[in-house]
């Protein structure tokens, strides 16, 4: 559980330095089916080298000092047992598109990795409860991410990695989306989901190669 746990803190710190996430925001890694690790409750970007996280079960209260917004991690793990990483980001341009509820198109390579959709949880209020975190994943659907009207977002992956990955990718399928929309394009075809599933490959090292260019210099590498 060493590794895991450095690979969350690294993961966190990673989201920070990029942008993704400022004093708000939190990132976990499944152990096993029944247990998690989240990140330390600071801003991401200030997680010491060494610091502890916190192991969190996938059913039952939240441990104290536990952010209340871990309630959705524990929902996902739940839920999808293929889960094994999940990011809270809050990206420029996820912000932009959440602040008006709207989803993004997948109009670029980036974007097949969400077929068949990007989810949309059309409510205001944060999700720390277990009914919100219930409803927000069925707002999800099959996809890997979602955005939370006025919040953020929010993704999962078949690793920390790769959820961290996916934050990366969906802030930029909000910025294609905001710059088709700038330029009057909105309306252009999206690409269909039978073309997104052949394209959204993991080979090649696609998301160690993220992660690579994300994790650079940081001190527990």
């Amino acid at each position: 559980m060493t590794d895991l746990a450095r690979t969350v803190r690294i993961a966190a710190r990673a989201l920070g330095r990029h942008g993704l996430v400022h004093a708000y925001g939190h990132c976990s890694a499944r152990i096993d089916a029944d247990r998690f690790l989240v990140c330390p409750s600071v801003p991401m970007g200030l997680v010491e080298p060494g610091a502890a996280c916190t192991e969190v079960p996938v059913t039952g209260p939240l441990p104290d000092g536990v952010l209340g917004e871990v309630r959705l991690h524990q929902r996902i793990y739940a839920s999808r047992p293929g889960a094994r990483g999940v990011v809270r980001f809050m990206g420029p341009s996820v912000m932009a598109l959440a602040a008006v509820g709207v989803a993004p198109a997948m109009r670029h390579g980036f974007g097949t990795y969400f077929a068949p959709a990007v989810g949309i949880w059309d409510d205001i209020q944060l999700v720390r409860d277990d009914a919100k975190a219930d409803g927000a994943i069925a707002a999800m659907g099959e996809g890997a991410g979602l955005i939370m009207r006025g919040n953020g977002a929010v993704t999962t992956g078949a690793s920390l990695e790769e959820a961290v990955m996916l934050a990366w990718y969906l802030d930029d399928m909000c910025r294609v989306e905001l710059a088709a929309r700038a330029a009057g394009l909105a309306d252009s075809p999206a690409i269909p989901p039978d073309q997104a599933a052949s394209r959204a490959t993991r080979a090649g090292g696609i998301v160690e190669r993220m992660w690579a260019h994300l994790t650079a210099g940081d001190p527990e590498l």
